[in-house]
């Protein structure tokens, strides 16, 4: 399979899906704004995702799909489809129990996320959390099967479905804050209602393109059989160290989210729209990468094909700077631009554009590291090495709470934001020198000149958006939104035009990516 044509497929549908989510946050902007009750909202929010990520999309993925496509080419597909039951069976009971316990003990969760909504005077946005946090806590388990289907729909090459399914989450928001919320005596809480169909809607689609794989898994009781299989429990043994490296990530997110529950109100709003925009390029790039690149580095392994390994991760590297570096650049020259466009208006404020654009520039710091680690972790995972990323997570842990300490008394909630991009870029270095210390990764030729070409690109378009931004003022565009819109789309493009104009004059050429170096996979 080529692979740029399949992380262009993922990213593609990615791209429908972060449309979607802007719009869904748009309206949220517009309809809420940034105060304390949307502040609970988010704090809600993240608590199902950051579950997710650890049980789901973060260990699980990274213990099952390994070995799932180390079981699909050295196995039956009748051994294969056993597994994929076992596995599905606990994972459905596991995440039941999870979701009852989660469900009775919100408020101690919403504490334990946002501390800050504690105090005597926010015990209305409080009381919010935790009945937002009980009705979205049953999106954990749709969406921790969703992954699993992901995992297996990713191993069968069949890449469509878990991209663009998304999508469904935030049709469903979007429906819920325009005919559920002005319906509720406290409309936010339509948006806690949408989560939860959204999540329902996924698992429906995914299983339904398992059932046409002949792939869906079959539901068992039979506990005790899953458990003494002997790949569910290398599954298990994997997801234990996997789990704590994926922790640790999820631990910065909560001491983060709770340090900004005690700034200003409205922090932790603008920290989500500033992550929203982020979003953009982790996910059409980085996680598209990732998505292909971790089923092909796991049967290169599995093959015995070093040589394979090594050029998936440098065609991943080299295509993570080609189009991250521009993107990073980007979004902090064009900030006030992309916050006021798509989040000014209504109950959205001068002030909250401001606030915002502060968190876009401070991720745009660590845009790199955060693309970097999602192509740098997988040359671990593939190789079932999974403590090695964990032993480097703890360590950044420690360096971001660091870098919380300089940052946030001075940059406040975009301290938080710039913490985070630094810390990753510490990590992505460290996967980066243990993967070549260990051999597993050795660069091919050309790369300084490769460089060198990109930072000439960059100059020349980082030249000309800093001119063009001197004649717009995107405030004073508040009631044309259309013009602003116009502008915006005029200036990407032109970015794109004179970056990638600057490489073809230096002999850049898109076929020379086609196989990025490595056979097709």
């Amino acid at each position: 399979m080529n692979l740029l044509r399949a992380a262009a497929t993922v990213s593609s549908y990615t791209l429908l899906s972060r449309v979607t989510g802007l719009i869904r946050d748009v309206l949220i902007a517009r309809a809420f704004g940034a105060g304390s009750i949307t502040d609970a909202f988010w704090v809600a929010f993240r608590i199902p995702n950051l579950l997710r990520r650890l049980f789901a999309e973060g260990a699980f993925a990274q213990a099952f799909v390994p070995i799932l496509g180390e079981t699909k080419s050295t196995r039956t597909t009748e051994e294969a489809r056993v597994l994929l039951d076992r596995v599905a069976s606990l994972l459905t009971f596991v995440l039941i129990g999870v979701t009852l316990v989660g469900i009775i003990a919100a408020p101690l969760v919403v504490s334990a996320m946002g501390s800050g909504l504690r105090g005597a005077d926010r015990a209305s946005d409080f009381d919010a959390a935790v009945w937002m946090t009980r009705v979205m806590f049953p999106y954990i388990t749709c969406m921790s099967l969703v992954a699993f289907a992901s995992g297996v729909l990713n191993t069968w090459r069949h890449f469509a479905v878990p991209a663009i399914t998304p999508v469904l989450l935030n049709l469903s928001m979007i429906a819920a804050s325009i005919f559920l919320a002005p319906r509720l005596e406290t409309p936010i809480y339509a948006l806690a209602i949408g989560v939860v169909i959204g999540g329902v809607a996924q698992l429906a689609v995914q299983f339904a393109a398992l059932a046409r794989l002949g792939l869906k898994p079959r539901i068992s009781f039979r506990l005790k059989t899953a458990w003494a299989d002997p790949t569910v429990k290398r599954i298990m043994r994997q997801m234990l160290p996997a789990t704590v490296g994926v922790s640790v990530a999820q631990l910065s997110l909560l001491i983060n989210t709770n340090i900004a529950t005690w700034l200003a109100p409205g922090s932790v709003t603008w920290l989500s729209f500033a992550d929203r925009l982020m979003e953009f390029p982790t996910a059409l790039l980085g996680a598209a990468l990732s998505t292909v690149l971790l089923p092909s580095l796991s049967q290169a392994h599995a093959a015995g094909r070093k040589e394979d390994y090594s050029a998936l991760l440098d065609w991943g590297l080299r295509l993570t700077l080609l189009l991250g570096l521009p993107a990073g650049l980007g979004l902090a020259l064009m900030s006030e631009g992309l916050v006021s466009t798509l989040f000014h208006y209504g109950a959205f404020n001068a002030a909250d554009v401001a606030q915002t654009r502060m968190a876009v520039i401070a991720y745009a710091v660590g845009l790199l590291g955060l693309l970097a680690v999602k192509i740098l972790a997988p040359g671990f995972y593939a190789r079932q090495d999974i403590r090695t990323p964990v032993k480097i997570a703890l360590a950044v842990l420690v360096a971001t709470q660091c870098l919380n300490l300089i940052f946030v008394p001075y940059l406040h909630h975009a301290g938080l934001a710039l913490s985070i991009g630094l810390g990753a870029c510490i990590n992505a270095l460290a996967l980066l020198t243990g993967l070549r210390r260990r051999g597993v990764y050795v660069p091919s030729k050309g790369w300084g000149t490769f460089f060198m070409k990109l930072l000439v690109a960059l100059a020349v378009m980082g030249t000309a958006l800093a001119g063009a931004n001197t004649f717009i003022d995107w405030l004073a565009m508040q009631q044309h939104a259309w013009l602003r819109v116009g502008l915006l789309l005029a200036m990407v493009s032109g970015a794109g035009v004179v970056y990638f104009g600057v490489l073809f004059t230096l002999g850049f050429r898109p076929n020379q990516f086609k196989k990025g170096g490595t056979p097709l996979v």
